[in-house]
């Protein structure tokens, strides 16, 4: 036997009740066959947002004949005339016609329940109508005539017993398949009460456990629970099994799905519960039960996570409470005389102080009944006035798994400090299937992703990128990701002062840092002193930094220091491994052969891929002036080849590896021979600088021939140790491992304690708009 719930979407319109009618017949036509048997009834909601407008007729001074009265009318008879025709539409309107008649004629007073129950009356009804027209054997019932509650107005207590009992005897005398009225019930005196706003599905639980149903199903318009509410977070997915306990929590902190009251019948009666989507029936939906598959718990020990939004933090503390007992029974005697519901409890382990979570409007009235419980207290200095923090919501991390498996606080505070969400208070129950964390409501969204992709996302990284600067290394890097699906990587957002003139890298960085989005990562492809200089800031929020730029680290030696100090300290990545040799690994094998004790004695190198390809071609005998050319035609240079000529951005690579290798030195301690003669680089003009330098092509004519007298060749290196660091023109021979390089390539040769007899030399490609963007993409995948 089966008890199914439909919700107020799964009732709204023609389309959602042409669906029901569809699964319903489905299964009683199935049901033989199948191990859950047959309907026997079918618990309806009102038609979605019907209750709040009768809540707010109830509450108006409007007239039985004003237009949100006629709005329901309307509603009704319009989806009654969508479903059926003649003799099937005039009987169904005939019975609406008499609970309208009803309606008006009803009281409105303070207790809004007979006025709110006309929702779930009136759409039984229809549905039961259109269920005959469909000929299908249905009868309207009533709950009220078997739902026994107290008095207690819009969250009335059903009287467990007496109602099973009306249910079994009732449903023994009726065979047909059931139209029950969710929601309502009624008190001792006949009153009609309702049992709080998502009781309909309280309503099915009852009905399930007292006819004692091998499955209840709820029906509504998500396919069942997800693991985070996926409105708030897009990887959110379906959580195929869970338990009634951690069924509760989630709903208990938020999760709208399913009622909280609803789990404890079906708990107590061993009688799953499974959420399934009337708009998408072929999905299997969540099975609530007390065995549920512990397949999702080798993943993660978490099931899901919710989040309860705005909430507001009441705080009692002072010397007053430490060590006295009654204080915190004083403190919750007090708020249960004033029937204030306290949502979450921390105390801490000093008993100075301890604070609780109240939905807001109680926040007030909480504080007040403490100041005159302790009102003693507060007079004497002894506890201070109650503190009330507002606009607060509430993070639950639930899970079964979470039963004394280590480590489960640690990932859930590591994610919420990377994701700069401060928390205000904590709480874990002594089940330890929740551990519920208080933040600002505003950290919601980024708390959650946070949260959910460090339980649920362990083997995927979510990198949202910002990136600056879309020249060619950086339109390059756009392209290669966006031809790369197969990597979880998202642009953000794009920013480039040269195609946007109202850009501002202050305005970039703050929207950069307001969205708290998972997985951000800043990557500068700019050659900007100015985007350099706010390495710092970027840090300093806890967002991963990767660039080709040189400028940070061949800055100041302070800030050089103070962006290392940023990354250690806010365990956040910087990476800039293709600030020298664009994407060799350079920067990293340094770091690793410090990391493991070696010794560096020595560091030369061609890191100009610009220098190198002239020099490496400058042997076979052509003029230095063709070479040059040569290469701006390549795009190898700056748009002025003096750019590259003065060594300038060599000088900021040797700076960079020789500060990575411990040398505390300033950009004007580099040593740099010229390459041109001053004549070259006076030029008034570049016309001017290709004259001068074709002049001078006998000048460096006579230097290569001087080297080849000698069997070698000409190549501009950097030299690094602790005796200096310099840059300069260096005649080499075959002993030289820089005599073979060709083409545009760079070299690294590092001698160590343990490469002292054979150097480790690292070569490739120093340039290129591909390799240098492909060692950037690598970078900004090892940021997360």
């Amino acid at each position: 036997m089966r008890v199914l719930k439909f919700g107020g979407t799964s009732v709204g319109s023609a389309k959602a009740l042409k669906a029901l009618v569809s699964i319903v017949e489905k299964e009683l036509n199935e049901g033989d066959a199948s191990k859950n048997g047959k309907p026997r009834a079918l618990i309806v909601s009102a038609l979605s947002g019907v209750t709040d407008s009768l809540l707010a007729y109830a509450k108006s001074g409007e007239s039985g004949e004003g237009p949100a009265f006629k709005a329901l009318q309307d509603r009704h008879f319009s989806l009654a005339a969508e479903l059926m025709q003649g003799d099937d539409y005039n009987q169904t309107k005939a019975i609406l016609d008499t609970l309208f008649d009803e309606l008006q004629k009803t009281e409105r007073t303070e207790n809004t329940d007979p006025i709110a129950s006309f929702g779930e009356r009136l759409s039984a009804n229809l549905i039961t109508c259109y269920f005959k027209a469909k000929g299908i054997n249905a009868e309207y019932l009533d709950a009220r005539e078997l739902v026994i509650s107290d008095n207690r107005a819009g969250q009335a207590n059903v009287h467990i017993e007496k109602t099973y009992e009306n249910i079994s005897d009732y449903f023994n005398k009726h065979s047909a398949l059931q139209i029950v009225t969710g929601f309502i019930a009624r008190d001792s005196q006949k009153k009609t009460t309702t049992l709080g706003r998502g009781g309909s599905d309280l309503s099915a639980a009852l009905f399930g456990a007292a006819l004692k149903a091998d499955i209840i199903e709820i029906w509504t318009d998500v396919d069942g629970i997800l693991t985070c509410d996926p409105k708030k977070v897009s990887e959110a997915h379906l959580i195929d099994t869970i338990s009634y306990e951690e069924a509760m929590e989630l709903a208990y902190f938020g999760a709208k799905v399913l009622h909280p009251p609803t789990v404890r019948p079906a708990w107590d009666a061993g009688i799953p519960i499974v959420i399934k989507n009337t708009f998408n029936p072929d999905c299997a939906g969540t099975l609530i039960t007390n065995e549920p598959s512990l397949e999702d718990n080798t993943i993660s020990p978490v099931r899901g996570i919710s989040s309860l939004s705005p909430v507001s933090l009441v705080r009692l503390q002072g010397s007053g409470m430490v060590g006295i007992a009654g204080s915190s029974s004083r403190l919750f005697g007090a708020l249960a005389a004033k029937k204030i519901n306290v949502i979450l409890i921390s105390q801490s382990s000093s008993e100075y102080s301890i604070c609780f979570a109240v939905k807001p409007e109680a926040a007030k009235p909480a504080a007040e009944a403490l100041e005159e419980e302790f009102a003693l207290e507060i007079c004497a200095n002894a506890i201070e006035k109650p503190d009330i923090e507002e606009d607060q919501a509430i993070i639950a991390v639930v899970g079964s798994g979470m039963r004394k498996k280590p480590g489960v606080s640690g990932k859930l505070f590591y994610a919420l400090g990377k994701a700069q969400v401060s928390v205000s208070a904590i709480a874990q129950g002594s089940s330890e299937i929740n551990i519920s964390v208080v933040i600002n409501k505003n950290d919601v969204i980024a708390a959650l992703n946070a949260v959910h992709d460090v339980f649920f996302a362990a083997n995927k990284k979510e990198i949202n990128l910002f990136l600056v600067g879309l020249g060619l290394i950086g339109s390059t890097l756009q392209k290669q990701i966006e031809a790369n699906p197969n990597k979880n990587v998202q642009i953000a957002a794009l920013g480039d002062i040269k195609l946007d003139a109202n850009f501002t890298i202050e305005g970039f960085i703050k929207q950069m840092i307001d969205t708290k989005l998972p997985g951000r990562v800043f990557c500068d492809c700019t050659a900007s002193p100015e985007i350099a200089s706010k390495y710092a800031t970027i840090l300093d929020a806890g967002i991963p930094v990767v660039t080709p730029n040189k400028r940070a680290n061949s800055s100041s030696l302070s800030y050089y220091k103070q962006l290392m100090a940023l990354s250690k300290e806010r365990h956040t990545p910087y990476l800039y491994e293709c600030t020298v040799g664009a994407a060799l690994p350079v920067i990293s094998v340094l770091k690793d052969m410090l990391a493991t004790g070696d010794k560096i004695l020595k560091i030369e190198a061609i890191v100009s891929g610009t220098l190198s390809y002239i020099f490496n071609s400058f042997s076979s005998g052509a003029p230095f002036s063709q070479l040059v050319h040569e290469a701006k035609s390549l795009g190898y240079t700056e748009p002025d080849p003096r750019e590259d000529l003065k060594a300038n951005d060599s000088a900021r690579k040797v700076l960079i590896l020789a500060r990575e290798i411990g040398i505390d030195i300033e950009e004007k301690d580099v040593t740099i021979e010229p390459i041109l003669p001053q004549s070259c680089i006076d030029a008034p003009t570049l016309e001017d600088f290709w004259a001068e330098l074709e002049k001078q092509d006998s000048y460096f004519g006579s230097l290569r021939a001087k080297a080849a007298a000698n069997g070698k060749v000409l190549r501009y290196i950097g030299s690094i140790s602790k005796e200096g660091v310099s840059l300069s023109l260096a005649s080499v021979g075959q002993n030289s491992p820089f005599m073979a390089l060709s083409g545009a390539d760079n070299m690294i040769v590092i001698t160590t304690e343990r490469y002292s007899e054979r150097p480790l030399v690292i070569k490739g490609p120093g340039a290129g708009a591909a390799v240098t963007a492909g060692g950037i993409y690598a970078d900004i995948l090892r940021a997360v």
